[in-house]
């Protein structure tokens, strides 16, 4: 065990910027991913959460359908299919039309893979909201568009920051799966390292420690956030409080 651990602090010392290489393009591919996915997620899933209303034209009602069948199909084939057949299958399928680079296609698959997750996270996170807000909301004259926008959303992200965070911690690990479309992540970098010293378990005994150490310093500050969110969010005197308050 000793002899294990002598050697891989030697393949590191030598090898830390090839490791560092890596490491830098598995944070940029989850931090793209996760931030783009969410941006997907917060538009499929407020979007999906709108209802077919009586006052709703034919067209909206259409609208609102084929738009639901759709991101249905891309939810399902994107949380029904391992990312790395998704990243064999998109980027060669793509390649020659886009001409894009390992890298790109890269953040790209990733992006995706996390909207399909996001999309059911966001959904589940305005369902938790509380219906009586948006009835207060529609009560005032806003659109169905408008209290999804500026009063349900911004509970649902609250209400769904730990899941958020998770996915973000699954990207980093996740992103290993890049290598078989040759983005240079930590995983590549190690597998290349590994071949050049015929030392496989050492040098990814240096891989799992660094994906280790990430995923540790994301979740605790990943927690922190939540921590202080939920701090933010007591701080605020309940309805019952500011009512009697007032008749003070």
């Amino acid at each position: 065990m000793i002899a294990l651990i002598e050697s891989s602090i030697t393949i590191f010392n030598k090898y830390w910027p090839s490791f560092l290489y890596g490491l830098q393009y598995t944070l940029l591919i989850s931090f793209v991913g996760t931030g783009v996915g969410l941006i997907i997620g917060l538009l499929i899933g407020g979007f999906r959460a709108i209802k077919i209303e009586n006052s709703d034209s034919l067209i909206q009602r259409v609208s609102k359908k084929i738009f639901f069948v759709l991101s249905s199909i891309y939810i399902e084939v994107f949380r029904g299919t391992p990312m790395m057949v998704q990243a064999v299958f998109i980027y060669h399928a793509l390649r020659t039309t886009l001409n894009w680079t390992p890298l790109i296609a890269g953040m790209f698959i990733i992006s995706i893979n996390t909207g399909a997750y996001m999309s059911e996270i966001v959904r589940a996170g305005i369902q938790a909201v509380d219906s009586g807000q948006s009835e207060a909301a529609r009560s005032l004259g806003m659109s169905s568009s408008q209290t999804m926008l500026l009063v349900v959303i911004p509970q649902a992200i609250k209400n769904t920051f730990p899941s958020i965070g998770n996915e973000l911690i699954v990207n980093i690990k996740d992103s290993s799966v890049l290598n078989v479309i040759s983005v240079t992540e930590l995983f590549f970098q190690s597998n290349s390292i590994a071949g050049t010293v015929f030392k496989y378990k050492e040098t990814f005994l240096v891989t799992a420690i660094i994906y280790l150490i990430l995923t540790i310093i994301c979740s605790r500050i990943l927690g922190y956030i939540e921590q202080k969110m939920n701090q933010t969010k007591s701080s605020y005197p309940s309805s019952d409080t500011s009512v009697a308050n007032q008749g003070l």
